[in-house]
């Protein structure tokens, strides 16, 4: 059974957790660098991005996630994870943890009123055909590098993102009763990354 740790800062934690229970994976709060040493691979939820980077700061974490990262396991950011592992942020810049070669532009859709719901256009994924994406205050990403490949699309923007193991989605797969993303991810690393 694959340990996954959910950074447990900020987000909803508990309905990642209960999306890698469908797919059997355990999952492992991540509060403090040790915890790291005991996963397999690592979510990075949505949430507030301010929030997390504080709490980033306070608990020592941004060279730690770092690492994990460069250590090549599987990383799955959403929402604001996806912001954090981007290599800059836009409209009210944060630290982040600059691993994916991209920008994300915060609150690109608007304000929690503006959040909804759609289906993934089209998908290289062929497991994810259909997949209901939930968008709150949700980034969009651009200036995508060379070895950023998009793997679905919603109103011709990418949603869901690859570069090597880390995969990057502006949606909450976690809020939908759907664990297929989690499952892919996993079973195919990084979805056949």
């Amino acid at each position: 059974m694959a340990k996954v740790g959910i950074l447990a800062i900020q987000g909803d934690v508990g309905a990642h957790a209960r999306s890698l229970a469908r797919v059997g994976a355990e999952a492992v709060p991540v509060l403090r660098e040790k915890d790291l040493d005991a996963i397999d691979a690592l979510i990075l939820p949505g949430g507030e991005t301010t929030t997390i980077a504080k709490g980033l700061v306070r608990q020592q974490l941004y060279e730690p996630l770092r690492a994990f990262v460069r250590s090549g396991r599987p990383v799955l950011g959403t929402c604001a994870g996806a912001i954090l592992l981007a290599t800059r942020a836009e409209n009210h810049p944060i630290e982040t943890l600059g691993v994916l070669d991209l920008t994300a532009v915060r609150n690109a859709y608007g304000t929690q009123v503006d959040s909804f719901a759609a289906p993934l256009e089209d998908s290289d994924s062929p497991g994810l055909a259909g997949f209901r994406c939930v968008f709150i205050r949700a980034p969009q990403l651009k200036d995508l590098g060379p070895d950023v490949e998009v793997l679905a699309t919603v109103d011709g923007r990418p949603v869901l993102v690859r570069q090597g193991p880390i995969l990057a989605a502006t949606f909450h797969p976690e809020l939908t009763d759907d664990p297929r993303l989690h499952g892919l991810w996993l079973g195919e690393g990084s979805l056949g990354g």
